[in-house]
């Protein structure tokens, strides 16, 4: 897989930067704009484009870390390349691509794109490992059975990755869940924690995070699960949802107590022409995702 120079790629790095970290963990970055089941507004295709370029205006000292995370990692980013067309094709493609990268003893960072790529994203972690968590973040709860005819639908992305028996589900910011998903929550309540927005002024963060504690965990941020004052830049934006900080201390937490964040996604950006703000707010997620993951 071909990877774009530094200065092109995730944070546009220097040369040097991006050399002064060979022998560090390994991190590549997946720019995978598939848009094939959205069924509001559209745009995810352009998501990941629009992060790798905010994320050049990213400072790269944090200032709650007092470092440069960059320098923990070793940091590169795929060049652009053809999706294959259609989402079972396409997954089948997310997951011989990250396949690629776990070979290689490389975290992958997923930048897309509609939520379904998650289902071929992981494909490959549970072949490794027999309990995988899955951390979301998301408006919606994802659980139909489909949606619109496609049993691969972004609305049905966590129901088909709980298809696979050794999945457990932590869910935090749903505010939107069908009459249709009850049946199968209420029926998987051993594999399915939901936090809801409603609640979080009396959220326990350590609670939430409990069932990481000692397992691979996979990241998987669908953007809406941000207020939507916040992050209009998503096919079906949703009020009452969270703020920075909200998300910022899950992940912060989660990345503590787990240990073992395997792989992310960071999914839904449909940029807005004009409006930087949430195409930046997406780069210091992935950016901050990343620090938690190696340097906490």
């Amino acid at each position: 897989m071909e990877v774009l120079p530094p200065r092109q790629g995730f944070l546009g790095l220097s040369g040097e930067e991006a050399a002064g970290t060979a022998g560090k963990p390994g991190v590549t970055v997946v720019p995978f704009g598939l848009e094939a089941s959205v069924s509001y507004g559209g745009g995810t295709a352009r998501g990941p484009q629009a992060i790798l370029d905010a994320s050049h205006q990213v400072e790269l000292f944090d200032e709650e870390l007092w470092r440069e995370p960059f320098r923990d990692f070793d940091l590169t980013t795929l060049a652009p390349f053809l999706l294959e067309t259609g989402i079972q094709p396409a997954l089948d493609q997310i997951e011989a691509m990250v396949e690629s990268l776990l070979s290689a003893d490389r975290f992958p960072l997923i930048l897309g794109g509609e939520h379904s790529l998650t289902v071929g994203a992981i494909r490959s972690f549970l072949a490794r490992h027999d309990e995988l968590v899955i951390l979301q973040f998301d408006a919606h709860a994802d659980l139909r059975d489909g949606y619109e005819g496609e049993p691969f639908s972004h609305a049905a992305a966590m129901r088909r990755c709980l298809d696979a028996p050794g999945v457990r589900l932590v869910s935090v910011g749903v505010r939107n869940i069908s009459a249709e998903e009850i049946p199968y929550l209420e029926a998987n309540r051993d594999r399915i924690d939901i936090y809801w927005a409603k609640d979080r002024a009396n959220w326990d963060i350590e609670k939430i995070v409990a069932p990481l504690a000692g397992k691979p965990v996979y990241l998987s941020f669908d953007l809406d699960g941000f207020d939507s004052s916040l992050m209009p830049a998503t096919g079906t934006p949703e009020p009452g949802g969270l703020f920075w900080d909200d998300a910022i201390s899950v992940i912060r937490t989660a990345s503590r107590v787990a240990g073992n964040i395997v792989g992310a996604d960071i999914v839904e950006l449909a940029p807005i022409a004009g409006l930087h703000a949430c195409d930046f707010l997406a780069a210091k997620l992935a950016y901050k995702i990343l620090s938690y993951r190696f340097c906490l």
